[in-house]
């Protein structure tokens, strides 16, 4: 949230024309974020690169973005193409293609986590690195001895109104196994001990956004009263057991339909 706030307050302060001067020197509608290991390819205005953004800075003293496919082209750099993000700021729509380099790791480029509070360093490019960054969740599959499992009817978020798997959002410097128990406690009131196998672990990119969510998803066993549970009904409204087919047939979580999958 720091670096998207950061770029929020950027452009309430200062639009894209008056930090990047003429036509002539606006930013290019379309560049690539040429990444290896944590370095980014960074130029200036015109182009010149590799650049080093200095963290912390203040002033716009330089102007440093990511690359066009043509300024890439003249440093002699081969690259792989991956896949291509659509950022939108306001009016302004910007294409960047994320890339992979053909060559030996580049010490001289800059490091992805020091351009993000720099303020020379273009919105696109920190908005670029902002959205590389994992989305972790972390769930669990609660089964019954009857072979049933429990879901939860969401109240808010992207499922309201849907059943799902109990879990959310990990915390930071929390381990997926912790952060499902967590949920659990708090969406429903129970307490579980996970089972020892390893989660299921699923990734997807589901927008042109290019945003990466990764699923850890448990199981765990209880066959207690459904009734006895005390919901946290901002959250969760509603408990219910289903069958692994009704399951899998009112799960609309692509993460939930992928774990459901293996009852």
């Amino acid at each position: 949230m720091y670096l998207k706030n950061t770029i929020l307050q950027y452009f309430n302060h200062t639009s894209i024309d008056e930090t990047w001067g003429e036509p002539n020197n606006m930013h290019p509608d379309e560049v690539v974020h040429l990444e290896h290991d944590g370095k980014v390819l960074l130029v200036d205005q015109n182009g010149n690169g590799p650049q080093l953004p200095i963290q912390g800075r203040q002033e716009e003293a330089e102007k440093l973005r990511l690359p066009t496919m043509a300024e890439i082209e003249r440093m002699g750099i081969e690259w792989n193409a991956i896949r291509e993000t659509r950022i939108v700021f306001g009016t302004l729509v910007y294409r960047v293609i994320k890339g992979y380099p053909k060559i030996d790791w580049p010490k001289q480029w800059a490091w992805k986590d020091e351009m993000i509070a720099d303020n020379s360093v273009h919105p696109v490019a920190r908005e670029a690195i902002y959205r590389s960054i994992h989305r972790l969740v972390s769930k669990v599959m609660i089964c019954n001895d009857a072979g049933q499992v429990l879901l939860g009817k969401v109240e808010r978020g992207h499922f309201r109104g849907f059943w799902t798997l109990p879990g959310g959002y990990m915390d930071h410097d929390e381990h997926p196994s912790i952060g499902c128990v967590r949920e659990t406690l708090e969406e429903i009131g129970l307490s579980i001990v996970l089972e020892q196998n390893e989660p299921l672990i699923t990734q997807k990119i589901f927008t042109d956004e290019g945003i990466s969510f990764v699923s850890f998803t448990y199981r765990s066993t209880w066959n207690g009263d459904i009734e006895t549970l005390e919901l946290q009904t901002e959250e969760i409204s509603d408990v219910k057991w289903f069958t692994p087919d009704d399951a899998r047939n009112v799960a609309v979580s692509y993460f939930d339909k992928e774990a459901l999958r293996t009852l």
